[in-house]
């Protein structure tokens, strides 16, 4: 894992918390349009951490057939 994916997974887990203050925000006044906004939010950000997952095991195939 190189630090560009530690970067992205920073940023999806930031993007995810934020999402999940907004849900709690918008559950707590009555804002169905920002708790929506916050789910959202949460659902990007597990679609963007999925996509790293599979870009790391892509590339772990790829090093794991590359000859030595």
């Amino acid at each position: 894992m190189g630090l560009d994916d530690l970067d992205d997974k920073a940023k999806h887990q930031a993007t995810d918390a934020k999402g999940k203050a907004k849900e709690v925000a918008g559950a707590a006044t009555g804002n169905e349009s920002l708790k929506a906004e916050g789910k959202g939010d949460q659902d990007q950000a597990k679609a963007k951490e999925a996509g790293r997952h599979v870009k790391e095991a892509a590339q772990d195939a790829k090093d794991a057939v590359k000859p030595s």
